[in-house]
Order: C-alpha cells, then structure tokens, then sequence
C-alpha cells in the first residue's frame, strides 16, 4: 500500500511512555493518531475516522469505557473497532470490555508480536467488510452506484441541500428505443452499450460528490450536489455529447441512425419546500417531456 492508502489507527492512552512504544511498534505498517486522553480521541475518531482504535481503559476524567460508550452513540464514530489495551487483567474486566462492544481485549504489559498480530486480524476484518459494503452498492454490469446506493445518498445530498440553503440537481439518463437495440443486436450487445454509457456518465460527473447510479434497466440517475440547474445542464449535455460522438450504430431507432439518449432534469431552489420526492418526480416528468418531444434531447424544468 501507498501512505495515503495505508489504515489508519488511532492509540489513545495517557502514558506518553505506552504511546510511543505503540506508536513506534505501529508507524510502519500504518498511519497512525496519537490521543493522550479521552476527550482528545473522541475528538480524533470524528475527524480521521480511523479504522481501529487501540484504547486505554485508565485514564484520567473519561475513562476508556465511557470513550467506547461515547464512541458508540455517535453515528460518525460507531462502526470503528475498539481493542482495550489495560493493566486490568481480571476476566471479569475483559468481559465487561467485550460486552460494551470492543472487539479486543490486551492486558498490561503487553507483547509486542501480540499487539500486531491481533491489530492485523481486526483490520482485516475492517477491510472485508468495506469489501462487501462496496459490493453491495454496485451495480454489478454497469460498476455504477445501484439504486440503493442512490437512494442513501440523495437522501443524505437533499436533506444537506436544504440544511445549507445550496442547489442540487438530478437528472435521469434514458437510452433511446434500448429495447429495438435488444432485438435488433442482441442482449450481448445491449450490456456492452450500457456499459460505454455508464462509463461516460461516470467521467462526466465532475466533482468528488457528484454521483451516477444505474437506476432500473437503461435508466442512469445523475446527481450534482451544490450545481445550479445552468451548470448541471452543462454537465448532461456533455455526456450526451459524448455518447453521440461513440458513434454507435442503431438502425432499429426512429430517433437518429446512431444511438441517442434522452434526459430529464431538475434542480431544487435554495429556499424551495419540495420533498426529496417532488424533486426526483420533476426529473421524470421532464424525462417524459423529452421522450414526447422527440427523444434525443435534454429537458429541465424552467423553473430555476
């Protein structure tokens, strides 16, 4: 792994002593925090959002227990793997550690080999998971966003949309006469035109937040968080460039002898009460409009 793709562990323990015997153990395999009581890891697992915490329990004014307790009712910070490092060595200690949702439990002084060997096991586990969360939001043909990925993600965009007072625009993507594409060149061909599509939409999102997502079928959702509808326009239009210029044939299409896209968009006001619904139902019907008019085209609703 490169520095910027190595995981990232946060040791929080009041002993500058322990700190920089773990931190020296850890420095070369990992990025690594260093907290010096309580209130300090908190605040460093909201911000860096390590992948494994190393946490001591005796500390002075917030004890490690009352850091996992914390650390598990906040959101930002609830996922994160917890392993207690403490002189506490009673089984009752450990269990009530176990219990409060550490994965771990290290007791003082401990062994060097078993502190890495332990810290590898749980941040392979970190790196399965995030396999399989990843693989879950995919869709498989297309290596875009799936629905329900977009669906957590608009959710998320629109309410941070309303909460800042920013724009944020959505259109839908629909390839034209795709089902005439089907039954003139086979399914084969159709997921590889699908795939050249998604791969246009993908690069034409511009902006880290930006997201496209395969809808349902030959539908793409596109969303600009912060893109007013004139950029966002911009944007589409660009895709839909891109697409035309593949130049692929489709003599099964009433629209144009190659293959074409329609979309429908809309962008939600600054000062606009529509529900995340409305927003996306104003990007269909405007989808439907440029399908009605022809197809091959971009249609926004006009007012914004």
């Amino acid at each position: 792994m490169t520095g910027t793709d190595l995981q990232k562990v946060l040791v929080a323990d009041d002993d500058a002593i322990n700190r920089d015997v773990l931190g020296e153990l850890l420095k070369p395999e990992y990025t690594l925090l260093l907290a010096k009581n309580g209130a300090q890891a908190l605040e460093r697992a909201a911000r860096h959002a390590p992948d494994l915490i190393l946490l001591d329990v005796m500390m002075p004014d917030m004890d490690g227990y009352e850091v996992l307790r914390r650390l598990r009712a906040d959101p930002q910070t609830a996922h994160i793997a917890v392993i207690f490092i403490s002189g506490l060595d009673r089984p009752e200690d450990e269990a009530n550690g176990l219990k409060m949702g550490a994965a771990d439990y290290i007791t003082k002084p401990f062994n060097p080999s078993v502190v890495m060997a332990r810290v590898a096991v749980h941040l392979q586990v970190v790196r399965q998971r995030r396999m399989l969360e990843r693989l879950a939001n995919i869709d498989g043909l297309t290596e875009l966003a799936n629905r329900r990925r977009f669906d957590e993600v608009y959710e998320l965009e629109w309410q941070r949309a309303r909460r800042n007072g920013q724009p944020l625009s959505l259109a839908l993507l629909d390839i034209d006469s795709f089902k005439q594409f089907n039954d003139r060149y086979g399914h084969p061909a159709g997921d590889r035109v699908l795939r050249a599509v998604a791969r246009l939409a993908a690069v034409g999102m511009r902006r880290p937040a930006d997201l496209a997502a395969r809808y349902g079928g030959e539908e793409l959702v596109l969303l600009m968080p912060e893109t007013d509808a004139e950029a966002a326009r911009l944007v589409v239009a660009g895709i839909c460039e891109g697409i035309a210029q593949l130049m692929i044939p489709h003599e099964a299409s009433n629209v144009a002898p190659v293959l074409t896209v329609s979309v429908g968009g809309a962008t939600l006001l600054a000062d606009s009460r529509e529900l995340s619904a409305e927003l996306f139902e104003a990007a269909d019907t405007h989808l439907y409009r440029a399908k009605q008019s022809g197809r091959n085209r971009i249609a926004w609703r006009n007012d914004v």
